[in-house]
């Protein structure tokens, strides 16, 4: 959703590049967002080719970017909150072992 907020003129092949995924499930997943009414198509008329499509966000599909964000800053946070800890205890059990 990141990439077509930024990129709304990206075709799918470009899109399914970006990803790393097939063109099919590219086209799969827009279907799932268009149909969920987070995405909509629009033709580009003023482009070169013949089927071009503005991917954009909807109000829904901006609300949800932002859902699916936090959710993802929350969970690298408290990952990396843990990982600090276990450092932390490293640190102990060395200075505890040469010391």
């Amino acid at each position: 959703m990141r990439l077509l907020a930024e990129n709304p003129e990206l075709t799918q092949r470009e899109l399914a590049e970006a990803l790393g995924i097939s063109l099919g499930a590219t086209n799969y997943c827009l279907r799932a967002l268009i149909d969920k009414g987070l995405v909509k198509a629009e033709n580009f008329r003023k482009s070169h080719r013949k089927r071009a499509y503005l991917y954009t966000l909807t109000p829904s599909g901006i609300a949800e970017k932002l859902r699916v964000t936090r959710a993802f800053l929350a969970r690298k946070q408290a990952e990396y909150s843990a990982i600090e800890q276990e450092i932390e205890e490293l640190r102990r059990e060395l200075q505890e072992e040469s010391g």
